[in-house]
C-alpha cells in the first residue's frame, strides 16, 4: 500500500509541476509586474480553452497530491 502511495504522489507531482509550467501568465508586462497581478486575482475574468483544461488539471493534482500524502502519513 505504501509503494502505491509513493507511487502516486510522485506522479502526481510531476503532474502539477507540469500543469504549472505550462499555464499562461495572468500579468504579463511593466504593468503586471508593478501590480504584481492583483487587478487579475480580483477580476472576474475566467480561464477559456486550454487554459481552462490546465486549471482544472491542477486542481485535480494538488487534490489527489494532498490527499495521497495524508493518507501515506496516516498509514506510517
Amino acid at each position: 500500500m505504501e509503494a502505491i502511495l509513493i507511487t502516486l504522489i510522485i506522479l502526481s507531482s510531476i503532474t502539477l509541476i507540469t500543469m504549472i509550467v505550462l499555464q499562461s501568465g495572468k500579468s504579463e508586462g511593466l504593468a503586471g509586474a508593478i501590480s504584481g497581478g492583483a487587478e487579475q486575482l480580483f477580476g472576474k475574468k475566467k480561464a477559456r480553452g486550454l487554459d481552462a483544461v490546465l486549471q482544472k488539471a491542477t486542481i485535480v493534482a494538488s487534490v489527489v497530491f494532498f490527499v495521497a500524502t495524508f493518507a501515506l502519513a496516516y498509514i506510517i
